[in-house]
């Protein structure tokens, strides 16, 4: 498998500002969107740099009236030292993403459960498809939910994102959204509801996306500290690498 970075993953969002210290990204489109409103530093900075940025962030949020910042650090370097010190001081919530690669021909065999249907999204079923995630989306506020639908809307339009629902028993059970280049299939945004957890809905998602891009690269981002990672190395795929974010809510 050829070598997968960070740079292989989409990210919602258009640059608005680069320099030779950080890329920042923002999508107004989606402003409460924290993984598509962030800076993603080129190179480690020091206190006095990170200090500066975080100041032109916070700043440029506050003008949209973002709550928010976060940032980025470069693949397989974890901040330390002062740098480390000052973000923990500042209460900031620190955690890393893992990156995760696999072959479709090593993905291990899954049992046909008929009681599970997958459909990709059409005009029949993007209703479905709208409220399943909104019910979801609600854990992160009524206007985040209601950005996403139309953020959902968005992607139903665009040829290189297929979005796919799974239904159990003919209830709505669970989605992935798949976002295509030319050399990878990115599974993101997989999610099984709570109701329909581990009876393979999760495995069944992924296999749909291994069968239907069997000559390219899958790849995915997994929280470093949630339990799917597990679930992906039993699944033979294989570790590329981690990247480390920190990011602050302000309450005024």
């Amino acid at each position: 498998m050829e070598q997968i970075t960070f740079e292989d993953i989409y990210t919602l969002g258009k640059i608005d500002a680069e320099n030779a210290e950080y890329r920042h990204y923002h999508y107004p489109e989606m402003l409460t969107r924290y993984d598509s409103n962030f800076i993603e530093f080129k190179k480690v900075p020091s206190l006095a740099e990170f200090k500066e940025t975080e100041k032109y962030l916070r700043d440029y949020h506050l003008k949209k009236d973002q709550k928010h910042v976060k940032f980025y650090f470069p693949a397989n370097i974890k901040p330390a030292g002062g740098l480390n010190a000052y973000l923990t001081d500042q209460g900031y919530e620190i955690g890393f993403l893992e990156l995760y690669a696999i072959q479709p021909k090593n993905f291990p065999s899954v049992r046909n459960n008929p009681e599970i249907d997958i459909q990709v999204v059409t005009d029949k079923n993007l209703e479905v498809f709208l409220n399943l995630q909104y019910q979801y989306d609600l854990n992160y506020g009524s206007e985040f939910a209601k950005q996403k639908a139309e953020l959902i809307k968005r992607q139903f339009e665009d040829k290189n994102i297929q979005q796919v629902l799974a239904f159990y028993k003919g209830s709505p059970a669970g989605y992935v959204d798949i976002i295509i280049s030319s050399e990878t299939a990115e599974i993101d945004n997989l999610t099984v509801d709570e109701l329909f957890r581990n009876k393979g809905i999760g495995s069944r998602l992924q296999k749909f996306v291994m069968e239907s891009f069997p000559e390219k690269s899958v790849i995915l981002v997994a929280d470093g500290e949630d339990s799917p990672r597990e679930m992906y190395k039993k699944q033979n795929y294989q570790y590329h690498g981690f990247k480390y974010g920190a990011q602050k809510i302000y309450q005024d």
